[in-house]
């Protein structure tokens, strides 16, 4: 009854909410329409900007919000358009021309220097704007904003240049048709903002005042109109591709070929469907792989370009983790129980393959946003050989199997969402299917304060299609924010059932959590601060089957930066003695748990001007236990040196050391075994970049991870949760070790279109020499077999209007 009183709750007070707002005061320009486009080279001259309306007056965005900008470093803008595309011109005054910081970067990445920024809302609804930057090298960054939050996967190709003059610095940009979603209309208007970043006065700058006390920033847009009788364009890219890889390892080296295409199209004015055909994932980056003794699996980020640009509609309610897809089989069955006696694995895939992939998503003009995922990966098999007749037979551990995903996103006030999300994987067979079902929310009042946050979630596992497994998820937090104050009161649970884990990832079931924070930060710099920010946080929690309650968490910090862009902070945590169910992987209606103890961590961090040459980077924190033997702590020290505009280093040195550490081992046929154990990692990156022009450049990537586990004693868990000494268990300790290094050159040798070359080498060692310092580890290590990589990849991008204005 709760519930369904709660979810009544939400209903009403969304259609409360469901109001045309008020339009504010807004600036405005009127776009000119011209019939020559303006050559694209940072010098505005052209005479399409002569009788164009000026877009000026700006003021500050940061850290001075609402104060105006002085006229020796005032921005002036202009819009103009004709059948193809926008044109925006931009000049920046600057008293120090020849001072402006331009260090180079690639695409989508941004640097010690100034920017110009627009972002581009058709369907002016305060929420979901194209955003396209220019950096004062020339360099390009676009991004797909969506509820404020700037997804900078998603691409565009469109055309711009920046030039630095006697007045300060110019940008032109043609954004064509073909980049944005608009409606068929006769005379249209659309929401603008332009923003400028001046890095030496660590100042951001916008045309219309957007107000960082309240609200999102998307929602104080300005107002381009008369853009008249202007036609979205047939909206079809083709992106083909032809890939060469060699892969030595062992004396071996194979060689392997790829040729495949991405497609865009527009299926109507807001809806678009992107494709993979033949996807080529060669060129993926490394994992950060650690040594996992926990009792959850390891995250990993997504690198796949297809996976992560545009997929913001996917991403709502966090059901969809896309490494699930052309991921290490299932073996829901577990093929290695299955052998006779004389049998053995001798090929056993580490991965599926992708066959291919589709997605459809947009958003109409009322705010619904609809989107539409489907992934086919087909059937991974394991070798069995029969060492008595020689013969081989194959096991099938993931079936032929499809994933989609549909959500339906509607956005209203320009501030709040309802959305409808399902989640489906139908595996071929006798293996299992799986069904999420979500309902989640964001909703704000009118003037963006106060804000309720949540979602109802539904998961069937159908082991057994005569008894599926149902599992529920609920969580409603009711918050303010507004200028200096922010806080957020809430509850939330997981049955013991629910289980997103076949296209999403979920760590803990079965526990339910009352929450909350309190902070303060500032909306405008003071005398020796630009920001302040503080913050609490308190969490109870209880077993949701059994209501027991499992511990208490809290602590306070925050963090500041001064004038000089110097920048500290740190927190204090507590947290209770804690009935931790899950590392004894019994699962968690057993009634078995591990008694975690008392606990008192201390963290900080210091980060040093960035814009100087040589930039540092520290952390570290302590941890101590109460009746415990166990204490842990560590710390990371990253420099970072530009040696000019072109070329910078980055490393970065991490150590962490446990104690007396307790954690599960094993399982006999009478106890879990836990162990007392010492660990210490290290973890080695470098990160290095030269940029011979905004188009072309070389980037490096390692990483070496190294942790060594060293066992004082076993024990087994009791079921107080304590542990009792076991004299007769013998187990391993573990060295573990990860390299990898990348050296990456991109060429973008035509808009859109790419040569990409890659060279990797890795290796990988476990073994059980933990008692190895750090150069004996090193030396062990390249004992081992390395394997090397290296790929060349062609991406020619292909418009069709252009296309078919040629032929």
């Amino acid at each position: 009854m709760f519930k369904k009183n709660l979810l009544l709750l939400i209903v009403c007070f969304s259609i409360y909410q469901f109001t045309a707002q008020t339009k504010k005061e807004r600036k405005t320009i009127k776009a000119l329409r011209i019939e020559k486009a303006p050559k694209i080279d940072g010098v505005l001259d052209d005479e399409a900007w002569n009788n164009a309306e000026i877009a000026t007056n700006f003021v500050v965005f940061r850290p001075e919000n609402g104060e105006a900008v002085k006229d020796e470093y005032q921005t002036t803008v202009k819009v103009v358009y004709d059948d193809n595309a926008i044109y925006i011109s931009a000049q920046m005054n600057d008293p120090d021309p020849a001072n402006i910081p331009k260090e180079f970067a690639v695409r989508d990445n941004f640097t010690i220097a100034d920017f110009f920024l627009v972002t581009i809302n058709p369907n002016d609804d305060g929420q979901n704007p194209f955003e396209f930057i220019v950096q004062s090298t020339g360099n390009q960054a676009d991004a797909n904003i969506s509820n404020g939050r700037e997804d900078f996967n998603w691409s565009a190709v469109w055309d711009s240049s920046a030039k630095i003059d006697e007045k300060g610095w110019n940008v032109e940009m043609e954004i064509p048709y073909r980049a944005l979603r608009f409606a068929n209309r006769k005379v249209q208007e659309w929401g603008f903002n332009f923003h400028r970043r001046l890095e030496l006065l660590n100042e951001q700058h916008t045309w219309t005042f957007v107000d960082n006390s309240v609200g999102r920033w998307t929602q104080y847009d300005g107002l381009v109109t008369e853009l008249r009788n202007i036609k979205p364009p047939t909206r079809l890219n083709l992106y083909p591709y032809a890939s060469a890889v060699t892969n030595t390892f062992e004396g071996t080296t194979d060689f392997d070929w790829n040729v495949g295409m991405d497609i865009k199209y527009g299926l109507t004015e807001n809806f678009t469907l992107d494709a993979t055909l033949v996807p080529d994932f060669s060129q993926v980056g490394f994992d950060d792989v650690v040594l996992n003794l926990g009792p959850f699996e390891q995250q990993f980020t997504e690198q796949r370009q297809f996976f992560t640009e545009g997929t913001e509609l996917f991403n709502i309610a966090n059901l969809f983790y896309s490494r699930r897809i052309g991921g290490p089989p299932i073996d829901q069955f577990d093929v290695s129980s299955t052998l006779n006696a004389n049998e053995e694995i001798i090929d056993y895939p580490n991965k599926t393959t992708m066959i291919n992939a589709i997605k459809v998503s947009g958003r109409t003009k009322n705010g619904l946003g609809i989107g539409f995922f489907n992934a086919i990966t087909q059937k991974a098999e394991a070798t069995i050989k029969d060492n008595q007749t020689g013969q081989t037979r194959k096991e099938v551990i993931d079936p032929f199997t499809n994933y989609n995903i549909l959500v339906l996103d509607q956005q209203f006030n320009q501030n709040s969402t309802i959305s409808l999300i399902n989640t489906n994987v139908t595996r071929d067979g006798r293996f299992r299917d799986a069904n999420v079902t979500a309902m989640d929310w964001h909703i704000e009042t009118k003037d963006s304060r106060y804000n309720a946050d949540g979602s109802v979630r539904m998961s069937t596992i159908s082991d057994d299609p005569n008894n599926p497994n149902t599992g529920w998820t609920f969580d409603n937090s009711f918050g303010y924010n507004s200028g200096n104050w922010f806080w957020e009161v809430g509850y939330n649970f997981e049955n013991k059932d629910f289980n997103p884990n076949d296209l999403g990832i979920l760590f803990t079931n079965d526990q339910q959590t009352i929450y909350g924070n309190l902070g303060w930060r500032t909306v405008k710099a003071t005398k020796n601060f630009n920001r302040i920010w503080f913050n609490s946080y308190h969490n109870i929690n209880f077993q949701h089957f059994s209501g027991t309650y499992t511990g208490y968490f809290t602590g306070i910090g925050g963090n500041a930066q001064t004038k000089e862009r110097f920048s500290f902070g740190g927190f204090l945590n507590y947290g209770s003695e804690e009935k931790d169910f899950f590392e004894p992987r019994q699962g968690t209606t057993s009634g078995q748990f591990f008694l975690q103890p008392e606990r008192l961590n201390v963290n900080g961090f210091i980060s040093t001007n960035s814009q100087k040459k040589l930039a540092l980077n520290v952390n570290g924190y302590y941890t101590g236990y109460t009746n415990n033997p166990k204490v842990g702590y560590g710390y990371s020290f990253s420099p970072r040196y530009r040696f000019n505009n072109q070329f910078s280093l980055r490393y970065r040195l991490r150590f962490n050391k446990t104690n007396d550490d307790q954690g599960y081992v094993d399982e006999t046929a009478n106890n879990i075994i836990f162990g007392f154990r010492d660990r210490k990692n290290y973890t080695n990156t470098i990160a290095g970049k030269y940029s011979f022009n905004t188009n072309s450049s070389l980037s490096l990537s390692f990483r070496h991870f190294w942790e060594a586990v060293s066992y004082i004693s076993f024990n087994n868990l009791n079921a107080e949760g304590g542990l009792d000494p076991n004299t007769t268990y013998q187990g391993d300790n573990v060295n573990f070790n990860s390299w990898n290094l990348d050296l990456n050159y991109i060429w973008q040798f035509a808009p859109g279109s790419q040569l990409i070359a890659f060279y990797r080498n890795s290796i990988f060692n476990s073994n059980t020499n933990s008692n190895l310092n750090f150069f004996e580890n090193i030396e062990n290590l390249f004992d081992q077999s390395q394997r090397h990589t290296i790929s060349v990849r062609f991406v020619y991008f292909i418009d069709y209007n252009r296309l078919k204005n040629i032929f």
